[in-house]
């Protein structure tokens, strides 16, 4: 049994990559997954760039706010599921399935009631406990085929 005034090195502080694993993991699952805007305006910097923005959007955080903001519109059961995720320096990369309830417009195809899911591969910069740079893909015409717009 240690000393009552001996640190316990098993509650040490996140190291610089598991912190940055933390704030990404926040945005995905209580973000993106709960709505928690008020959370977004705390892990997302000012500076904030989206380096592959979704059309219709600007490559800031204003416009990473209007495609989450899409995102549960469109799909109020929305729920992301990590599969993985690693950070090398300040970059953490995110392997996730996306799913929830085609309720309204996305892709400018209105709410069809059929449940989705599409794959994404992100990556995001995370400094000073804040999401400063993304990059990342979708398989959106998975979900263009889910919505029976492209032949399966």
């Amino acid at each position: 049994m240690s000393h009552p005034d001996t640190p316990d090195v098993t509650t040490s502080p996140l190291s610089g990559a598991e912190a940055a694993k933390a704030v990404v993991r926040r945005n995905t699952e209580q973000v993106q997954g709960q709505g928690d805007f008020a959370l977004f305006d705390k892990l997302f910097a000012d500076d904030f760039v989206d380096h592959t923005p979704q059309p219709g959007t600007t490559p800031d955080k204003a416009g990473v706010r209007i495609l989450y903001g899409r995102m549960r519109d469109a799909f109020a059961d929305f729920r992301p599921e990590i599969h993985w995720h690693t950070a090398e320096g300040d970059i953490v990369t995110t392997y996730k399935t996306y799913h929830g309830t085609h309720r309204g417009e996305f892709l400018g195809i209105a709410g069809t009631g059929k449940a989705i899911q599409f794959e994404t591969v992100d990556a995001m910069r995370v400094r000073n406990g804040k999401i400063t740079d993304h990059w990342g893909v979708a398989n959106l015409y998975s979900v263009l085929q889910q919505l029976g717009r492209l032949p399966s």
